[in-house]
């Protein structure tokens, strides 16, 4: 099968395990897709790395897997999208191109040191709408540059978006040095109104201005691909999560949305004004359709760091289940969890808690209790985080949220976690029809940029919802469940 000239838009998602790239015709169905998984490097404890040219290598090669797959050439693309794993950190030598450090990965609390330095967590959120904390990529960056001792002249820092895009379009060879303000806004480094870089916070950690690249817009054409893209605009660049709003056709204050993968993560749109939390939450960019003229919409963002993980630790490390979809069967073996509770808190509790001291815990655990009981007490462990997302975002609005959560990731494929998260939210879950909510956003915003795409109503009018859970729990119930996992967490903090 062949293309028609700019028939298709391309998605590459580089995200934390793996690199997809999916082709989407114009009706936003996949025509094709690869997927490629690179390595977790664990150096130490707390230590989380990636290959930058292991990460590149993969990109390239489900680009070309996919192209061919699909029967399309360069010439079948109208534009390229990138999402990204965000916060993850790249150093790079301008002159030769090549990584002078594995990348730092998001989870990884190498700098919880330099946390502690600066003391006041609060420091620079007013600016930048982040807690200063381990998960950003600022305190990374500090920590390269302290330890490989180069001119940082001759060096070129990025997010994942931001290398990906460097080589495909030239590398050394002219590559654009760029990201958007979805991925600026999660580095602690830009001021969240100007959408700038912030000269008093780079002089406060001692980060030159010269190894940053240029914020854009997350729909704008950056430059044009080279090789397996010859030609092809590079129209769109969008952090995961906020890919994944776009993707949910979430243009509006108040819609919001909650992905499960590695973690769990729930956005919700603020519209033009960014909502300062004072629960624990992040205030984040959600999306700018253009360049500097073009207003920047906002949301709230909780991010979970333990989701799909801790079903991963009950297949690889308990050996309670040889597969990840076997944990729904499991689950459902048992009526309840046996009133155990497990915390996830493996690197400390992200959102709205941010308890770098908290560890994972099991509680309640009786002669009675089963692995059964316990793989169901892992899918209300991701359910109640999410819950106490929810729970901040109500409170930093001042009033309860809309009255459905669009869900997405790979997670949602399991309905009775789907059943509880409707339960303890006590309001309906929704999962589209296009559960590659990350990978479609980025296409919607390439396509845009370049036309594919008319404008928003266009791509909400190809939005539809497959399935749906309404809450079956009484009120009761909920409140005894919630209070069972808050004295859980509880017991969890403190323990380092």
């Amino acid at each position: 099968m062949t293309h028609a000239a700019r028939s298709l838009v391309a998605a590459i998602d580089q995200g934390t395990t793996s690199s997809r790239c999916l082709l989407f015709d114009h009706d936003g169905r996949v025509v094709a897709s690869h997927q490629l998984e690179h390595r977790q490097i664990t150096p130490r404890p707390g230590w989380v790395e990636h290959d930058p040219d292991e990460i590149l290598e993969r990109v390239r090669a489900c680009v070309r897997i996919a192209m061919r797959e699909g029967g399309a050439d360069a010439s079948a693309l109208a534009a390229v999208g990138i999402s990204n794993q965000r916060e993850t950190t790249v150093v790079w030598d301008r002159r030769t191109g090549r990584p002078v450090h594995p990348a730092i990965v998001w989870q990884d609390t190498r700098t919880a040191d330099a946390v502690a330095r600066i003391g006041d967590i609060d420091r620079f959120r007013a600016t930048t709408g982040l807690p200063v904390s381990t998960y950003s990529s600022a305190l990374k960056l500090r920590w390269i540059l302290d330890t490989i001792e180069r001119d940082p002249v001759e060096l070129a820092f990025g997010t994942v978006d931001t290398w990906v895009l460097w080589n495909l379009t030239g590398g050394v060879d002219g590559g654009v040095h760029a990201t958007d303000v979805t991925n600026a806004s999660r580095t602690m480094l830009m001021d969240l109104a100007t959408c700038d870089w912030d000269g008093v916070i780079l002089e406060a950690l001692g980060i030159p201005r010269s190894v940053l690249p240029e914020i854009r817009g997350s729909s704008e054409v950056y430059g044009t691909g080279r090789d397996d893209l010859a030609g092809v605009p590079i129209a769109a660049m969008l952090g995961d999560q906020h890919a994944a709003l776009f993707g949910q056709t979430c243009f509006e204050a108040g819609e919001s949305k909650c992905t499960y993968g590695t973690g769990a993560f729930m956005l919700m749109h603020t519209g033009i004004t960014p909502v300062a939390s004072t629960h624990g939450l992040i205030t984040t960019v959600a999306a700018r359709l253009g360049g500097p003229e073009t207003p920047t919409t906002y949301a709230l963002e909780g991010s979970v760091a333990v989701a799909g993980a801790l079903v991963q630790w009950l297949r690889d490390d308990l050996g309670i289940i040889d597969s990840a979809e076997k944990v729904e069967a499991l689950a459902r073996s048992v009526p309840d969890s046996g009133d155990i509770v497990i915390v996830p808190a493996f690197s400390g509790l992200f959102a709205p808690h941010w308890r770098p001291d908290a560890r994972g815990i099991i509680a309640g655990l009786t002669r009675y209790t089963t692995k059964a009981h316990i793989a169901r007490a892992a899918l209300e462990a991701t359910a109640c985080q999410v819950a106490d997302l929810a729970a901040a975002m109500a409170a930093d609005l001042g009033a309860p949220l809309p009255g459905e959560l669009r869900v997405d990731g790979g997670m949602t494929r399991n309905g009775l976690l789907m059943q509880i998260q409707a339960d303890i939210l006590g309001s309906a879950v929704v999962v589209p029809e296009m559960a590659e909510t990350t990978a479609l956003g980025a296409a919607y915003a390439a396509g845009l940029a370049v036309g594919f795409w008319q404008d928003l109503d266009e791509l909400r009018s190809m939005s539809s919802a497959t399935r749906r859970w309404e809450p079956q729990m009484s009120e009761p119930e909920r409140a005894d469940a919630l209070g069972r996992w808050h004295k859980g967490v509880e017991r969890s903090l403190g323990w380092v």
